[in-house]
């Protein structure tokens, strides 16, 4: 959907002018990666870390990629388990093959959303079809986990998938905004959120400015090229936490694609491993039922499992 004339005064406001003589508190944090290879494509961490455990019901923020894959090699991610959150993949290149223990077999290409709620307890795999792996191919993905309310923490598993032609897009002549989850820039998603979520993807030219929208909690992740806030850098693979008591610009240094995220805080949650709760000892009964293999199989890939490690 293009709403260029209604959005325009809002996507190119200027960041504000006693900024830029004097620094503003605007950003509460900059974090920079943990990076890991994995063997041929790196993944970058961005939280949890120290100083940040969640941004709004984020509590998990991982960029892949891109990575170029050999034929006969690509993402080979064994069964594993997940409760009390929902993962949100997003591929940017490539496409990954996701199966779970509720039967679903569902290819994510560019621009999708796959939306997996964990809840009481559920079981996924990530590999790639073999027409793809049997090729050379490249990956490009973000993938984050959004806990889920206190009181859906044991709800039911569900799969969602949304396709690319229904995420609602926002344009102007040098931007572009991808509504994700949530409302913002006066357009609302499809996809299924359980607290106040915010997630946009957002294109836009060197030169350009743009005013991040209104949440709880917010942080901005430079997926490429650079942004300036109050006259601060914030460069290509770091993550910004915004104040957000002010009204804030980002200004593209290059060509950049920013994802934003943010929304409601559902207070302290603890991770270990693949198991998120706001209880310890539902953690610790996740745990024994996995090593006791109490957990569902993955429909279509029973043989294989990751460990606990």
């Amino acid at each position: 959907m293009n709403q260029v004339n209604a959005m325009s005064n809002l996507l190119q406001q200027k960041p504000d002018a006693d900024c830029q003589d004097n620094p503003c508190p605007t950003i509460e944090q900059l974090i920079n990666p943990k990076e890991k290879d994995l063997g041929g494509f790196t993944v970058r961490r961005l939280f949890p870390a120290v100083g940040r455990k969640s941004v709004g019901p984020w509590v998990f923020f991982d960029h892949m990629g891109p990575a170029q894959f050999e034929a006969g090699k690509g993402i080979n991610v064994r069964p594993h388990p997940h409760i009390g959150i929902a993962t949100v993949t997003y591929v940017f290149e490539g496409e990954m093959l996701h199966r779970d223990s509720l039967g679903s077999y569902q290819t994510i290409t560019p621009g999708d959303i796959n939306l997996m709620v964990a809840g009481k307890g559920i079981v996924h795999s990530e590999r790639e079809r073999p027409e793809i792996s049997s090729k050379a191919h490249s990956l490009h993905a973000l993938q984050l986990w959004l806990a889920l309310p206190a009181d859906k923490e044991e709800m039911q598993p569900e799969f969602h998938h949304y396709p690319a032609e229904n995420i609602p897009c926002v344009t102007d002549e040098n931007i572009k905004l991808r509504i994700m989850m949530g409302t913002a820039y006066g357009e609302t998603s499809p996809v299924k959120t359980f607290a106040e979520t915010l997630y946009v993807e957002a294109d836009f030219a060197s030169e350009q400015s743009l005013a991040l929208p209104k949440a709880e909690e917010l942080a901005i992740y430079v997926a490429k090229g650079s942004v300036t806030i109050d006259d601060t850098i914030v460069k290509e693979h770091s993550m910004a936490v915004i104040n957000t008591d002010k009204d804030v610009s980002a200004l593209a240094q290059k060509n950049t694609r920013l994802a934003i995220i943010g929304g409601e805080n559902l207070g302290k949650r603890y991770i270990d491993w693949n198991f998120v709760s706001s209880s310890k000892e539902r953690i610790e009964k996740a745990k024994e039922d996995w090593k006791a293999g109490r957990f569902p199989k993955v429909t279509g890939d029973e043989e294989e499992f990751i460990p606990l490690p």
